[in-house]
């Protein structure tokens, strides 16, 4: 199973940081490939996602939340992952860690299809926590 882990300073404090990445309303702001996000049910929703010029659909749920620490997301659909973020203050600042466990789909499977889509989703996840980044640093307007 592939794996991705980025991690992130954000000078904001924990709590802004954790509320952003928490709700699902978000996640096309700030996760590159994210299409769509719909039918949102507290912490249960559905998705559509671009990985590679393929179009995936499916769902995530929300299976452990410790606020301001630690939150869990499972997804299961065209592509099943687990998003496992770590929330730690330092001050007004934090570090956030996000692993990424993924299954490759079987339409993209072969060595040199999972290389490519690797190294992708490598760069998209710094792009992803680049963006949170961005948009919580924004002086207030």
């Amino acid at each position: 199973m592939p794996r991705v882990h980025k991690a992130i300073d954000i000078k904001a404090p924990v709590g802004m940081v954790f509320s952003y990445v928490e709700d699902p309303r978000n996640a096309t702001e700030w996760i590159k490939s994210m299409v769509d996000v719909k039918d949102i049910r507290g912490a249960h929703y559905n998705w559509t996602w671009d990985m590679a010029g393929l179009e995936l659909e499916g769902e995530s749920d929300m299976v452990a939340e410790i606020p301001d620490q630690k939150m869990v997301v499972k997804s299961k659909g065209s592509i099943e992952s687990t998003w496992t973020f770590t929330f730690e203050p330092h001050g007004n600042m934090t570090h956030l860690d996000l692993d990424i466990d993924y299954e490759m789909p079987a339409s993209l499977a072969g060595k040199e299809a999972e290389d490519l889509v690797r190294k992708q989703n490598e760069r998209e996840t710094e792009i992803d926590l680049q963006n949170i980044k961005e948009r919580l640093e924004r002086p207030e307007e």
